[in-house]
């Protein structure tokens, strides 16, 4: 899918400097441009956030003109800065692979992996457990993806798996699964239904039904009826658990009916512990994305969480 962008003032270049650059003042900036924040800044290169103003500020005055503009929570690029940004990241990055602490020191750092709660549990955990009986430490945080993302962004993750692909340039999102929604009820609660009801009345044969979500806003389900009925959905939970879960095993009992990912309750619909109410040929369907944060050492343990990580969610 495809997003049209608006025009955006064509980019100053930043002038020539009145002498070389100094390599340090170059690698702080760019951490500053990553992060967008000085103080993640200072956390990502181990200095104190006086010393990473004084070199920002250092390097402003060397190539006279402003870099970042701040802002009440961090700090945003001018475009020069984003020019400056685009033409030194990559030779740094080169530079700091072959100047940087040995891999075999760095392979022993735990990889800092984030993501929904649901799906780290249920696929990404069983999926890297036989890189842990290598030797690979973890360090596993859950979360909202809009929050995991800045927390990308300061440094405190190497990857997150979101269900939003992020904007811009300063990190890297590659396609991991496509996550189909599925309409579920109870053994007991499709009997009274009727599959064949919901396929032939929509979303009328589910009046009175009792609705399970992990959310007031119920967003999962009102895209599905948004997406598979095309009306909006009028209704209100009659239980709110924040843990899709906690969902599953409340609607599994008889609670209700929801819609779930079909990987989270693949299980039960084998078993028969859920049954679908409807199979439409055009389910909603959420792509995630493996985000990785540009810059990040690229060590082999990382490397083996990345690429396992895709290689496994092909079958999810």
């Amino acid at each position: 899918m495809s997003h049209s962008e608006p025009d955006r003032p064509e980019q100053a270049e930043a002038p020539a400097p009145a002498g070389p650059l100094d390599l340090t003042r170059l690698r702080t900036f760019l951490a500053v441009h990553r992060a967008g924040s000085l103080t993640a800044a200072a956390h990502l290169l181990g200095l104190a956030q006086p010393t990473i103003t004084a070199q920002i500020r250092s390097l402003e005055q060397q190539m006279g003109r402003e870099l970042f503009k701040r802002l009440p929570r961090g700090v945003a690029p001018t475009p020069v800065a984003d020019d400056l940004a685009a033409r030194v990241a990559a030779p740094l990055d080169a530079l700091e692979a072959v100047t940087g602490p040995a891999r075999t020191a760095a392979s022993a750092s735990p990889v800092h992996l984030a993501g929904p709660a649901e799906l780290l549990c249920v696929r990404v955990l069983p999926a890297l457990a036989p890189l842990v009986d290598q030797g690979v430490r973890l360090r596993i945080t859950t979360g909202l993806a809009d929050d995991l993302l800045a927390g990308l962004r300061a440094g405190h993750y190497d990857l997150v798996i979101s269900a939003i692909r992020p904007r811009g340039r300063t990190l890297t999102a590659v396609p991991m699964m496509d996550e189909e929604f599925v309409l579920v009820a109870s053994q007991e609660w499709a009997e009274r239904i009727g599959p064949a009801r919901v396929a032939a009345e929509g979303p009328a044969a589910l009046r009175g039904v009792p609705l399970v979500s992990y959310a007031e806003d119920l967003p999962i389900v009102r895209r599905y009826w948004r997406h598979v009925f095309g009306v909006r959905l009028s209704c209100h939970a009659s239980v709110i658990i924040p843990d899709l879960r906690g969902v599953l095993s409340s609607v599994a009992a008889g609670a209700g009916v929801t819609v779930l990912p079909r990987y989270l309750c693949l299980d039960e619909l084998t078993r028969g512990t859920l049954v679908p109410l409807l199979e439409p040929d055009d389910p909603p369907v959420n792509t995630g994305y493996l985000v990785q944060r540009p810059g990040v050492e690229d060590t082999p343990d990382l490397a083996a969480v990345h690429d396992r990580l895709l290689e496994e969610a092909r079958a999810w």
